[in-house]
């Protein structure tokens, strides 16, 4: 069994930035590929980004490309979102996922989500 916890999320001003961390504890994580998703009240849940198990591919979703950076380090079992430029539209909470092989934007292809962060952008 595979556990995530996420981390790194809060409040923060229009324009400012934030780091997500996903980390495991036991088990290693460099052998999945680990997904971010959020989800706003009212909403479904968003794909954002993913890293392969190797930290070699990336892709990101449209909303984010330019603004949100997601990495790895696998020594330390994290994988992480850099978020700057941060919108009001990017309110939700966050979520990291993981599942054997490559990554995707699919939901239903992740067998493991940590319980999510809060991030919301007001002044």
């Amino acid at each position: 069994q595979l556990q995530l916890v996420e981390s790194g999320g809060g409040l923060v001003q229009p324009g400012g930035s934030l780091r997500l961390s996903c980390a495991t504890s036991g088990r290693g994580l460099h052998d999945y590929g680990v997904g971010w998703f959020r989800q706003a009240p009212g909403k479904e849940r968003e794909p954002l980004a993913c890293i392969s198990s190797s930290g070699a591919s990336t892709n990101y979703a449209d909303s984010v490309k330019g603004r949100f950076t997601i990495s790895r380090d696998n020594a330390k079992n994290t994988v992480y979102l850099q978020m700057n430029s941060l919108k009001p539209e990017d309110t939700a909470v966050y979520y990291c996922a993981a599942r054997k092989g490559f990554c995707s934007y699919y939901a239903s292809y992740y067998d493991y989500w940590g319980q999510g962060t809060q991030v919301t952008v007001s002044s």
